[in-house]
């Protein structure tokens, strides 16, 4: 086979295939340095302070997927934000449930499970800390 035989749509796809990585290469550049990522803790994320955190109630961080209860005093927990029904992110932490908006589902905050449909799976439980008054997501 001679250079000039080459297949016209091979050499198509080659010529898109490398314009396609120089345009994501130049996208993850464009603008200058990137800000680092909200308080990266090692080990994990910071969420901020327990104390945002009412008891009885919860905070849902959008951002990182995840909301954080505290049933009882001291006693802290975390969930995907993320509802079972159809993915849609919860919003709301109020009379003792994780609300989605979309369709009504209700989460217990103490374990994620379902209070009220239509989710018929519960919230997957996340691994956070409490160490001197700060939540880190693992």
């Amino acid at each position: 086979m001679r250079d000039d035989d080459t297949d016209p749509v091979l050499a198509r796809r080659t010529a898109l295939t490398v314009l396609g990585a120089g345009l994501v290469a130049g996208c993850s550049t464009y603008g200058g340095t990137q800000a680092p990522p909200p308080s990266a803790a090692p080990g994990g994320t910071s969420l901020g302070a327990a104390a945002d955190i009412p008891v009885g109630g919860g905070k849902v961080f959008a951002d990182r997927q995840v909301v954080v209860t505290q049933p009882v005093a001291g006693t802290f927990a975390a969930f995907s934000a993320v509802c079972t029904h159809q993915g849609c992110t919860v919003d709301t932490v109020a009379n003792g449930t994780i609300d989605c908006p979309c369709h009504g589902s209700k989460f217990k905050i103490a374990d994620g499970s379902v209070a009220n449909g239509p989710a018929a799976q519960p919230l997957p439980k996340k691994a956070v800390t409490v160490t001197g008054g700060k939540i880190t997501l693992a």
